[in-house]
């Protein structure tokens, strides 16, 4: 039995008034940074090999098919206007194209070797890393994909959060987050999809960091794509060279960068 498979321990749920359903959800959830903090050094150990990676001009890849692959994307899509990164530095691909991310492709996660053909799709080099996202670790997508990765000189690595997981055996770095039985037994995307996004955003948040595009603790590399950032922008100049927020706009307008303001500033 697959621990991701493993029978719930609540029960009548169908029984239970509102006020229980949530407060039985929330104390399943309180397990989760629990489980992923004891994976704090497997995870580290990815940060620092995708960073050293990207420092030699390699780029990260995600893998995944239903919430898997769409948390992947989302975590991908995200890194470009948070930190400027280069679209292509991160890049989330899911089983069954771009319309699964809305929309669930019957059988394509099924095609084990789907997942190498995407990445072909993108020019896939020894320098890269490819991340497979699968709570259940069996997925055929991504199993399929990192044994053909690895068999091409591809680094690879895993979140899983079953430990007798099909895809360990094919990462060089697995990263396996045990949340135990969901509230509702077999649904994946409660919290096993929670320790998903947590182990996300803690390796491309550390890896952006690693490679300058924080300062301090600011995103001073964000896209300045709508006013709440333009004014977060300002704040981040006026708090930095200790100017008023006319000259600080009219610097960040004149440059469009957070960075490129502080840096080119002349009092």
């Amino acid at each position: 039995m697959k621990t991701t498979e493993s029978d719930s321990l609540h029960n009548d749920l169908e029984k239970m008034p509102v006020g229980e359903l949530l407060r039985s959800i929330n104390e399943e959830d309180h397990k989760v940074p629990q489980a992923v903090k004891k994976q704090i050094p497997a995870i580290e150990a990815l940060v620092e090999a995708i960073v050293q990676r990207m420092k030699e001009g390699g780029r990260l890849f995600y893998i995944g098919a239903g919430t898997s692959g769409r948390l992947g994307i989302v975590d991908a899509s995200e890194l470009p206007p948070t930190f400027g990164a280069d679209p292509d530095w991160v890049v989330g691909l899911i089983a069954g194209g771009d319309s699964a991310i809305r929309k669930a492709v019957e059988f394509a996660e099924d095609d084990r070797n789907q997942a190498w053909k995407d990445l072909q799709q993108h020019n896939i080099t020894s320098k890269d890393v490819v991340i497979g996202i699968a709570a259940s670790g069996s997925t055929p997508y991504v199993v399929g994909g990192l044994a053909e990765c690895r068999k091409q000189g591809v680094t690879t690595a895993c979140i899983t959060c079953n430990d007798q997981a099909e895809v360990i055996a094919v990462a060089d770095y697995p990263v396996v987050v045990v949340v135990g039985p969901e509230f509702v037994t077999g649904s994946t995307r409660m919290k096993a999809g929670t320790a998903q996004k947590l182990v996300l955003n803690m390796i491309s948040t550390s890896v952006m960091i690693q490679l300058g595009r924080v300062k301090g603790n600011k995103m001073v590399d964000m896209q300045l794509s709508n006013h709440k950032l333009v004014e977060r922008g300002t704040r981040m100049i006026m708090h930095e060279l200790g100017i008023e927020a006319e000259e600080a706009q009219n610097l960040l307008e004149r440059y469009g960068n957070v960075r490129k303001a502080v840096e080119s500033y002349r009092p």
